[in-house]
């Protein structure tokens, strides 16, 4: 055998060795074309040398189980770590998840294969910790650590990342378009900051990018990355790493093994868009050889995204207008584009173009066929084209702009005219008397001309867009005045109008949506509420413009129900951002009084009083600027104001801020309404806590007979009434009445809140409260601690009421004599809250005077006297 002959088979045989076994011989057919023995030289080296007995013929995996057993042996150790298990190998390292017992966390970590083997391996191992070492992003996987064994095999720790590959991830979760273009869009973050550190990739796909459950990603592998100055070399020096690119991602330019680029990540990024908006990859390489896989790649057009993805599986799921599908195409086709001069110049502009999508705003890139056919005529034919496109161009423009002008105010104004006249003849016969012979009625009610809008508005078959306004518009006042199964026949045969009118992915069936969603959340159907309202919202975002009034609406909206569901920390980001759109100064300011005082609210519940203390004087400037002093905004803002100074306790204040409240509730509502029964109930809070328990006993029964009427038994307002209820019959001694009032507000909120609320517990502390003053001591305690427990999964760990339960736990224990265990329940309460901005006063004097007594059984006596000190102290 020759020396070019050997050098040959010796190149092909370290090339294929740095492959996957399953890869090699795919490798080599292509390789050596029509040279079979060629091939066959190869091949029995790489079967020798699979099967060698030497430690330096054998792969690491192989030498790592026998050295090393990757199983969850403890004492299987690589430097600090220890191996817990394999988490994959390739034709480079092999991975396993590990531990560092000193400091508890889980990471990955990487071992080199044959390490003895192939020197460019090695120095590609160290390449891949040098670019992990530069790169710092969220988005990116970071290197944590490396040294080698004491067999001088190279390692080192990444960052271990549970999470599934993007397309798995996007699969599994349904993902919308909207969805999967923000997920793209992180990914593409990612790769520009690496672009930005002089890194190119080289090898993206999705099996490389991490989603996690949260949604947010994690790029990998950069075991073929390399530096923008050392792509500078010859090509030939490149060739061996090109050959470890994952052909269906790779560049044209990477098949050909030409010079690469940032244009090359551009291209696997616009590979990966098309397999997120297709459902598959645009290209099929599974029955082909490796020589007709390149042909393919490099030569072959790529079919529309957009034709695919409309006849597959998921056409019904994402139903996208026309011009949306075109655009998408635009911007997949052009990431794609087999010549890298007419790519996206940089993952920067890739971003800009899903931005403008997602924005609904014009593409920065443009079809490729007509902008580039147009730029080459102009180019041979500048001077005649010139001078006649300057001739057609007036021409055309103006007819084309008067005749649309024209055309769209003439229908604008027959439209308007035709409206008119709908909404005169709904509101002539609205007030008409239903016996014309008798004339109008003089004392018509609100009820009796809404039943009667109904039915003028089912008249109206013949102009279903006026039809569904006017089903949306009285839905909305039903449900205002409590009548909420009217109100969702209404809205439901709106939102059923409008999606045959305008279309299930239209502007007007998203606020269908979200106001059907709304009156879910009146419902206690939080859910389905959530789930509405987020199908409003995506279809808005998609269809507004970012400064559509519309949109603050629909964000608040959601910032509405997930405070309804007690997630407060989801909520307060989500309400900002509306108010933050309702700033504007196209926007509404009654709108943004609305979610300025939702967001109160959550502020509130998330323990946040001096924040929501100053949101709730602002909204009560904006309120009474906008509405006057006697309407029911100025009412509810006033009621917040209360709900503070109670918490602070200071009852005199809130009673009066109540009062005003509930005087202007009345004269709107009337006394036997809802919205004034939610009055009554805070007001009367408040007298139980002043200790004129008669009053509030008397109040709060006609409470609970109109929640009752207009809710149904089983209603957060039924079970806040019962609250008071029990809370009243406890002062008063009557524990039977106070244990089953309790006992049915817990039973409500758990069918409400599926089990898990803060407000369940709230419930389960009461009745645990009624159950320590009938003696019932070992109830009570289980009680007060199941409480506890579910106020450590439904709040923040120092909020004030987990402090309230550990003082009325320590209490109860007080009571048995178990001093040890109440002071040591009081006192967390007691630290607790210290650690509130304004601690409520009762509650603190209350552990004051338990811990003065704790300590004092306990032979303390200097601790008690400095609590006894400060309840002295505090009634100054």
């Amino acid at each position: 055998m020759d020396s070019s002959r050997w050098k040959q088979i010796q190149d092909l045989f370290h090339r294929a060795a740095d492959l996957p076994i399953g890869e090699q011989r795919t490798f080599l057919n292509s390789a050596c074309g029509d040279d079979q023995a060629l091939a066959g030289e190869v091949l029995a080296l790489l079967a020798e040398d699979s099967r060698g007995h030497s430690i330096l013929d054998r792969e690491l995996s192989q030498v790592a189980h026998e050295m090393l057993d990757p199983g969850p042996a403890p004492t299987k150790q690589v430097g600090p770590y220890s191996l817990i298990r394999l988490l994959g190998e390739g034709g480079m390292g092999v991975v396993y998840l590990a531990s560092r017992p000193d400091l508890g966390n889980r990471v990955a970590i990487k071992i080199l294969r044959d390490a003895w083997l192939s020197p460019a391996r090695r120095e590609r191992f160290a390449s891949e910790q040098r670019t992990l070492a530069q790169l710092n992003h969220p988005s990116i996987a970071r290197l944590y650590d490396s040294d080698s064994t004491t067999d001088g095999i190279p390692w080192f720790v990444m960052e271990y990342v549970e999470g599934v590959p993007l397309t798995d991830y996007c699969r599994r979760s349904h993902c919308s378009i909207h969805q999967r273009l923000q997920i793209f869009r992180a990914v593409c973050e990612a790769v520009r900051y690496a672009h930005q550190h002089a890194v190119i990739h080289r090898d993206l796909k999705p099996s490389n990018i991490l989603v996690r459950p949260d949604g947010t990603v994690k790029l990998l592998d950069f075991g073929i990355a390399k530096q923008l100055e050392s792509l500078e070399g010859s090509v030939e020096q490149t060739m061996t790493g090109l050959r470890l690119m994952t052909p269906a991602y790779a560049a044209p330019e990477q098949i050909r093994g030409e010079r690469i680029g940032v244009h090359t990540d551009v291209y696997s990024l616009g590979v990966i868009l098309y397999e997120l908006l297709a459902g598959r990859l645009p290209f099929d390489l599974s029955t082909l050889t490796p020589a007709e896989a390149a042909a393919v790649l490099t030569t072959q057009g790529v079919t529309k995204p957009s034709l695919i993805a409309q006849a597959g599986p998921k056409a019904k799921e994402d139903v996208l207008s026309k011009t949306a599908w075109a655009d998408l195409d635009v911007i997949c086709l052009t990431a794609m584009h087999k010549d890298p001069e007419r790519r996206y110049r940089s993952v920067e502009t890739l971003i800009r173009d899903i931005d403008h999508y997602l924005n609904s705003e014009p593409l920065e890139a443009r079809p490729d066929s007509l902008r580039y056919r147009a730029d080459k005529f102009i180019q041979r034919n500048r001077k005649a084209v010139l001078a006649a496109a300057m001739t057609v161009l007036l021409v055309a423009s103006l007819v084309i702009f008067f005749s649309i002008r024209l055309a769209r105010e003439r229908r604008a104004e027959l439209e308007e005219a035709a409206r008119a006249q709908r909404v005169q003849r709904f509101m002539l016969n609205l007030f008409q008397g239903g016996d014309e012979a008798a004339g109008p009625s003089d004392d018509l009610r609100v009820i009796t001309l809404l039943d009667r809008g109904v039915v003028e508005a089912q008249s109206l078959s013949s102009t279903p867009e006026a039809q569904a306004e006017l089903y949306a518009t009285l839905g909305s006042i039903y449900e205002k005045l409590g009548h909420l199964d009217r109100a969702d026949s209404l809205l439901n045969q709106a939102l059923e109008e409008r999606k045959k009118v305008f279309g299930p992915r239209s502007r007007q069936a998203a606020e269908s949506l979200i106001a059907l969603g709304m009156l879910r959340s009146d419902q206690a159907r939080l859910d389905n509420a959530e789930q509405l309202v987020r199908q409003g919202l995506e279809i808005d975002r998609r269809e507004l413009n970012p400064e559509d009034p519309t949109l603050g609406k629909a964000t608040s909206a959601l910032g509405t129900i997930l405070e309804n569901r007690g997630e407060y920390d989801q909520a307060i980001p989500v309400l900002n951002q509306a108010a933050q759109l309702q700033s504007a100064p196209s926007a509404s300011p009654a709108d943004l009084a609305v979610t300025l005082s939702e967001l109160a609210n959550t502020e509130f519940y998330a323990g946040h009083l001096d924040v929501s203390d100053s949101l709730n004087h602002r909204v009560l400037e904006l309120d009474r600027r906008l509405y006057g002093d006697r309407h029911p905004h100025v009412s509810d803002d006033l009621i917040n104001l209360a709900a503070i100074q109670f918490e602070e306790g200071h009852y005199s204040d809130a009673e009066n801020y109540q009062r005003q409240a509930l005087d202007i509730i009345e004269g709107f509502y009337g006394k036997d309404h809802p919205e004034t029964a939610s009055a009554m109930t805070l007001l009367a809070r408040t007298l139980v806590n002043e200790k004129r328990l008669d009053e509030a006993s008397e109040m709060m029964h006609g409470v609970l007979a109109i929640q009752e009427r207009v809710y149904g038994k089983v209603h957060p307002r039924v079970a806040s009434a019962l609250n008071e209820l029990g809370r009243i019959a406890q002062q008063q001694g009557n524990l039977a009445a106070a244990e089953s009032d309790f006992q049915r507000m817990a039973e409500i909120y758990t069918t409400v809140y599926a089990g898990k609320h803060y407000y369940i517990a709230v419930a389960l502390s009461n009745l645990a409260g009624v159950y320590i003053d009938e003696k019932q001591y070992a109830k009570g305690e289980a009680l007060f601690r199941q409480a506890l427990q579910m106020y450590a999964q439904t709040l923040p760990p120092d909020h004030q009421l987990v402090a309230i339960a550990h003082i009325r736990l320590g209490r109860g224990l007080l009571r048995q004599g178990r001093y040890t265990d109440a002071a040591a329940e009081s006192r967390a309460g007691f630290e607790l809250l210290k650690k509130q901005s304004t601690p409520p006063a009762y509650w603190v004097n209350v552990c004051r005077t338990d811990l003065a007594q704790e300590y004092e059984a306990l032979k303390r006596p200097q601790e008690a006297a400095e609590f006894r000190a400060a309840l002295t102290a505090a009634d100054k």
